[in-house]
Protein backbone atom coordinates (compact mmCIF):
# COMPACT_ATOMS: atom_id res chain seq x y z
CA UNK A 1 0.00 0.00 0.00
CA UNK A 2 1.14 3.56 -0.67
CA UNK A 3 1.29 6.41 1.84
CA UNK A 4 -0.71 5.88 5.03
CA UNK A 5 -2.78 8.13 7.25
CA UNK A 6 -3.37 7.79 10.97
CA UNK A 7 -7.06 8.64 10.67
CA UNK A 8 -8.99 11.73 9.70
CA UNK A 9 -10.57 13.88 12.36
CA UNK A 10 -13.15 16.63 11.95
CA UNK A 11 -13.29 19.30 14.64
CA UNK A 12 -16.20 21.71 14.37
CA UNK A 13 -15.90 21.49 10.59
CA UNK A 14 -17.95 23.81 8.41
CA UNK A 15 -17.68 23.65 4.61
CA UNK A 16 -19.53 25.78 2.12
CA UNK A 17 -19.51 28.21 -0.75
CA UNK A 18 -19.45 32.01 -0.74
CA UNK A 19 -19.56 31.98 3.08
CA UNK A 20 -22.80 29.96 3.09
CA UNK A 21 -22.42 26.61 4.88
CA UNK A 22 -23.22 23.37 3.07
CA UNK A 23 -21.94 21.11 5.87
CA UNK A 24 -21.51 22.41 9.38
CA UNK A 25 -20.59 21.47 12.93
CA UNK A 26 -19.12 18.10 12.00
CA UNK A 27 -17.09 16.33 14.67
CA UNK A 28 -15.78 12.79 14.48
CA UNK A 29 -13.02 10.56 13.15
CA UNK A 30 -12.67 8.19 10.23
CA UNK A 31 -10.31 5.55 11.54
CA UNK A 32 -7.83 3.65 9.37
CA UNK A 33 -9.62 0.75 7.73
CA UNK A 34 -13.14 2.16 8.07
CA UNK A 35 -15.69 1.30 5.39
CA UNK A 36 -18.06 4.25 5.68
CA UNK A 37 -21.13 5.24 3.70
CA UNK A 38 -22.24 8.89 3.69
CA UNK A 39 -25.97 9.20 3.06
CA UNK A 40 -28.61 11.88 3.14
CA UNK A 41 -31.19 13.63 0.95
CA UNK A 42 -30.18 15.39 -2.25
CA UNK A 43 -28.31 18.55 -1.34
CA UNK A 44 -27.40 17.23 2.11
CA UNK A 45 -23.70 18.01 1.68
CA UNK A 46 -22.32 14.56 0.82
CA UNK A 47 -20.25 15.67 -2.18
CA UNK A 48 -19.18 18.81 -0.35
CA UNK A 49 -17.76 16.73 2.49
CA UNK A 50 -15.71 14.56 0.14
CA UNK A 51 -14.37 17.64 -1.63
CA UNK A 52 -13.42 19.14 1.71
CA UNK A 53 -11.54 16.00 2.72
CA UNK A 54 -9.55 15.91 -0.51
CA UNK A 55 -8.86 19.64 -0.39
CA UNK A 56 -10.92 20.87 -3.34
CA UNK A 57 -12.68 23.33 -1.04
CA UNK A 58 -11.37 24.96 2.12
CA UNK A 59 -12.99 24.91 5.52
CA UNK A 60 -15.05 27.96 6.46
CA UNK A 61 -14.59 27.03 10.09
CA UNK A 62 -13.12 24.20 12.12
CA UNK A 63 -10.49 21.76 10.90
CA UNK A 64 -9.77 18.49 9.16
CA UNK A 65 -6.84 16.86 10.92
CA UNK A 66 -4.67 13.90 9.99
CA UNK A 67 -1.10 12.70 10.25
CA UNK A 68 1.44 12.68 7.39
CA UNK A 69 -0.38 11.58 4.28
CA UNK A 70 0.99 13.19 1.11
CA UNK A 71 -0.56 11.34 -1.80
CA UNK A 72 -2.49 9.08 0.56
CA UNK A 73 -5.95 9.90 -0.76
CA UNK A 74 -7.60 8.79 -4.00
CA UNK A 75 -10.79 10.61 -5.00
CA UNK A 76 -13.39 9.62 -7.58
CA UNK A 77 -15.88 12.43 -8.30
CA UNK A 78 -19.33 11.84 -9.71
CA UNK A 79 -19.17 10.60 -13.30
CA UNK A 80 -21.31 13.54 -14.42
CA UNK A 81 -18.48 15.90 -13.42
CA UNK A 82 -15.96 14.27 -15.77
CA UNK A 83 -15.70 15.35 -19.39
CA UNK A 84 -15.71 12.13 -21.41
CA UNK A 85 -15.22 13.99 -24.70
CA UNK A 86 -11.58 14.56 -23.77
CA UNK A 87 -9.42 12.65 -26.29
CA UNK A 88 -7.99 9.90 -24.08
CA UNK A 89 -7.67 6.18 -24.58
CA UNK A 90 -8.61 3.84 -21.76
CA UNK A 91 -4.92 3.15 -21.17
CA UNK A 92 -4.20 6.91 -21.01
CA UNK A 93 -6.95 7.36 -18.43
CA UNK A 94 -5.83 4.47 -16.27
CA UNK A 95 -2.16 5.51 -16.47
CA UNK A 96 -3.04 8.75 -14.68
CA UNK A 97 -3.18 6.63 -11.54
CA UNK A 98 0.61 6.30 -11.73
CA UNK A 99 1.23 10.05 -11.86
CA UNK A 100 1.97 10.35 -8.14
CA UNK A 101 4.18 7.29 -7.60
CA UNK A 102 6.17 7.82 -10.82
CA UNK A 103 6.16 11.61 -11.14
CA UNK A 104 5.09 13.69 -14.10
CA UNK A 105 8.13 13.01 -16.28
CA UNK A 106 8.81 9.30 -15.71
CA UNK A 107 8.22 6.93 -18.60
CA UNK A 108 5.20 4.66 -18.40
CA UNK A 109 6.69 2.15 -20.84
CA UNK A 110 8.00 -0.08 -18.05
CA UNK A 111 4.63 0.06 -16.28
CA UNK A 112 2.56 -1.44 -19.07
CA UNK A 113 2.26 -4.72 -17.21
CA UNK A 114 0.80 -2.98 -14.16
CA UNK A 115 -1.61 -1.04 -16.34
CA UNK A 116 -2.84 -4.19 -18.06
CA UNK A 117 -3.18 -5.96 -14.71
CA UNK A 118 -5.36 -3.11 -13.40
CA UNK A 119 -7.55 -3.32 -16.50
CA UNK A 120 -7.86 -7.07 -16.06
CA UNK A 121 -8.87 -6.58 -12.42
CA UNK A 122 -11.88 -4.53 -13.54
CA UNK A 123 -12.80 -6.72 -16.52
CA UNK A 124 -11.48 -4.44 -19.26
CA UNK A 125 -8.82 -6.64 -20.87
CA UNK A 126 -8.55 -5.66 -24.53
CA UNK A 127 -10.00 -2.18 -23.99
CA UNK A 128 -6.69 -0.34 -23.60
CA UNK A 129 -6.82 1.44 -26.99
CA UNK A 130 -10.53 2.32 -26.91
CA UNK A 131 -11.34 6.06 -26.71
CA UNK A 132 -13.06 6.76 -23.40
CA UNK A 133 -15.89 8.49 -25.24
CA UNK A 134 -16.95 5.15 -26.76
CA UNK A 135 -17.36 3.37 -23.42
CA UNK A 136 -20.68 2.61 -21.79
CA UNK A 137 -21.33 4.07 -18.37
CA UNK A 138 -20.37 0.83 -16.65
CA UNK A 139 -17.21 0.40 -18.71
CA UNK A 140 -16.14 3.95 -17.98
CA UNK A 141 -16.64 3.45 -14.24
CA UNK A 142 -14.60 0.25 -14.42
CA UNK A 143 -11.77 2.24 -16.05
CA UNK A 144 -11.93 4.82 -13.27
CA UNK A 145 -11.67 2.05 -10.69
CA UNK A 146 -8.61 0.69 -12.51
CA UNK A 147 -7.10 4.15 -12.10
CA UNK A 148 -7.84 3.97 -8.37
CA UNK A 149 -6.10 0.59 -8.16
CA UNK A 150 -2.91 2.11 -9.54
CA UNK A 151 -3.04 5.04 -7.13
CA UNK A 152 -2.51 2.52 -4.31
CA UNK A 153 -3.85 4.96 -1.71
CA UNK A 154 -4.62 4.37 1.96
CA UNK A 155 -7.86 6.38 1.75
CA UNK A 156 -10.33 6.14 -1.15
CA UNK A 157 -13.21 8.60 -1.56
CA UNK A 158 -16.05 7.68 -3.92
CA UNK A 159 -18.86 10.06 -4.87
CA UNK A 160 -21.93 8.13 -6.04
CA UNK A 161 -19.82 5.40 -7.68
CA UNK A 162 -22.76 3.21 -8.74
CA UNK A 163 -25.08 5.78 -10.29
CA UNK A 164 -26.23 4.87 -13.79
CA UNK A 165 -24.36 1.59 -14.11
CA UNK A 166 -25.61 -1.97 -14.53
CA UNK A 167 -26.03 -4.52 -11.73
CA UNK A 168 -23.12 -6.71 -12.80
CA UNK A 169 -20.71 -3.77 -12.85
CA UNK A 170 -22.01 -2.61 -9.48
CA UNK A 171 -21.42 -6.07 -8.00
CA UNK A 172 -17.88 -6.20 -9.44
CA UNK A 173 -17.00 -2.74 -8.11
CA UNK A 174 -18.43 -3.52 -4.67
CA UNK A 175 -16.19 -6.60 -4.62
CA UNK A 176 -13.19 -4.32 -5.30
CA UNK A 177 -14.24 -1.99 -2.49
CA UNK A 178 -14.58 -4.89 -0.07
CA UNK A 179 -11.14 -6.07 -1.14
CA UNK A 180 -9.65 -2.64 -0.39
CA UNK A 181 -11.34 -2.71 3.00
CA UNK A 182 -9.87 -6.15 3.65
CA UNK A 183 -6.41 -4.72 2.93
CA UNK A 184 -6.89 -2.13 5.69
CA UNK A 185 -7.64 0.84 3.46
CA UNK A 186 -10.27 3.40 4.45
CA UNK A 187 -13.11 3.70 1.94
CA UNK A 188 -15.68 6.50 2.18
CA UNK A 189 -18.54 6.47 -0.33
CA UNK A 190 -21.38 8.94 -0.81
CA UNK A 191 -24.37 6.78 -1.69
CA UNK A 192 -28.12 7.04 -2.18
CA UNK A 193 -29.07 3.35 -2.37
CA UNK A 194 -29.74 2.40 1.25
CA UNK A 195 -30.01 -1.28 0.34
CA UNK A 196 -26.40 -1.21 -0.85
CA UNK A 197 -25.37 0.60 2.31
CA UNK A 198 -27.05 -1.94 4.60
CA UNK A 199 -25.59 -4.87 2.66
CA UNK A 200 -21.99 -3.73 2.28
CA UNK A 201 -21.06 -0.78 4.54
CA UNK A 202 -20.71 -1.44 8.28
CA UNK A 203 -20.56 2.25 9.19
CA UNK A 204 -22.78 5.13 8.08
CA UNK A 205 -22.80 8.91 8.47
CA UNK A 206 -26.20 10.49 7.88
CA UNK A 207 -25.94 14.12 6.77
CA UNK A 208 -28.56 16.82 6.36
CA UNK A 209 -26.14 19.74 6.07
CA UNK A 210 -25.15 18.82 9.62
CA UNK A 211 -24.47 15.36 11.06
CA UNK A 212 -27.63 13.58 12.13
CA UNK A 213 -26.10 10.24 13.14
CA UNK A 214 -22.79 8.42 12.72
CA UNK A 215 -22.12 4.85 13.76
CA UNK A 216 -22.88 1.20 12.95
CA UNK A 217 -25.18 1.07 9.95
CA UNK A 218 -27.80 -1.12 11.63
CA UNK A 219 -28.15 1.45 14.42
CA UNK A 220 -28.00 4.54 12.22
CA UNK A 221 -30.24 3.75 9.24
CA UNK A 222 -33.53 3.84 11.13
CA UNK A 223 -36.81 5.45 10.05
CA UNK A 224 -36.64 8.21 12.72
CA UNK A 225 -33.10 9.19 11.72
CA UNK A 226 -33.92 9.24 8.01
CA UNK A 227 -37.10 11.23 8.63
CA UNK A 228 -35.17 13.77 10.67
CA UNK A 229 -32.56 14.09 7.91
CA UNK A 230 -35.24 14.72 5.29
CA UNK A 231 -37.06 17.24 7.48
CA UNK A 232 -33.93 19.25 8.27
CA UNK A 233 -32.70 19.17 4.68
CA UNK A 234 -36.03 20.52 3.41
CA UNK A 235 -35.99 23.30 6.02
CA UNK A 236 -32.48 24.49 5.19
CA UNK A 237 -32.02 28.16 4.37
CA UNK A 238 -29.58 28.39 1.46
CA UNK A 239 -28.83 32.04 2.25
CA UNK A 240 -27.84 31.38 5.87
CA UNK A 241 -24.48 32.75 6.97
CA UNK A 242 -21.77 30.76 8.69
CA UNK A 243 -21.95 30.38 12.46
CA UNK A 244 -18.73 29.58 14.26
CA UNK A 245 -18.16 26.60 16.50
CA UNK A 246 -17.48 27.12 20.18
CA UNK A 247 -13.94 27.98 21.23
CA UNK A 248 -12.12 25.82 23.78
CA UNK A 249 -13.20 28.30 26.45
CA UNK A 250 -16.85 27.66 25.73
CA UNK A 251 -17.56 30.97 23.99
CA UNK A 252 -18.65 31.39 20.39
CA UNK A 253 -15.86 32.45 18.05
CA UNK A 254 -18.29 34.37 15.84
CA UNK A 255 -21.98 35.10 15.53
CA UNK A 256 -22.50 33.85 19.13
CA UNK A 257 -24.17 30.70 17.81
CA UNK A 258 -27.41 32.50 17.07
CA UNK A 259 -28.16 31.60 13.45
CA UNK A 260 -31.07 29.58 12.26
CA UNK A 261 -30.24 27.59 9.13
CA UNK A 262 -33.80 26.64 8.43
CA UNK A 263 -37.07 28.43 8.26
CA UNK A 264 -37.39 29.20 11.94
CA UNK A 265 -35.46 26.09 13.01
CA UNK A 266 -32.30 26.49 15.07
CA UNK A 267 -29.46 24.44 13.67
CA UNK A 268 -28.74 23.00 17.10
CA UNK A 269 -25.40 21.76 18.31
CA UNK A 270 -25.92 18.01 18.30
CA UNK A 271 -22.74 16.41 16.99
CA UNK A 272 -22.51 12.95 15.56
CA UNK A 273 -19.34 11.25 16.70
CA UNK A 274 -17.78 8.80 14.32
CA UNK A 275 -14.61 7.24 13.80
CA UNK A 276 -11.45 10.64 8.31
CA UNK A 277 -8.47 11.88 5.35
CA UNK A 278 -6.52 14.97 4.71
CA UNK A 279 -6.30 18.60 5.34
CA UNK A 280 -6.85 21.35 2.89
CA UNK A 281 -3.58 23.24 2.86
CA UNK A 282 -1.62 22.63 -0.30
CA UNK A 283 -0.67 18.93 -0.12
CA UNK A 284 -0.14 16.74 -3.15
CA UNK A 285 -3.55 15.15 -3.75
CA UNK A 286 -2.46 12.32 -6.03
CA UNK A 287 -2.52 12.06 -9.79
CA UNK A 288 -3.36 14.75 -12.28
CA UNK A 289 -7.08 15.57 -12.11
CA UNK A 290 -9.51 14.10 -14.56
CA UNK A 291 -10.90 16.51 -17.15
CA UNK A 292 -14.05 18.06 -15.69
CA UNK A 293 -17.17 19.14 -17.52
CA UNK A 294 -17.55 22.84 -18.05
CA UNK A 295 -20.31 24.42 -16.01
CA UNK A 296 -23.50 24.72 -17.99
Amino acid sequence: MGARVSGIRFRGLTLGYDRHPAVHHLDGTIAPGDLLAVVGPNGAGKSTLLKGIVGEIRALDGTIEAGPRTGAIAYLPQAAEIDRSFPLSVLDLVSMGLWRPLGAWRSLARQRGRLLDALAAVGLTGFEDRPIGTLSGGQFQRALFARLILQDSAVILLDEPFTGIDERTTADLIALIRGWHGEGRSVVAALHDLGQVRAHFPLTLVLARRPIAWGPTAEVLTPPVLAQALRLSEAWDEAAAICRHATPHGTQSADEGGHDHGHGHGHGHEHAHGHASHDHHGHDHGPAPLPRRAAS
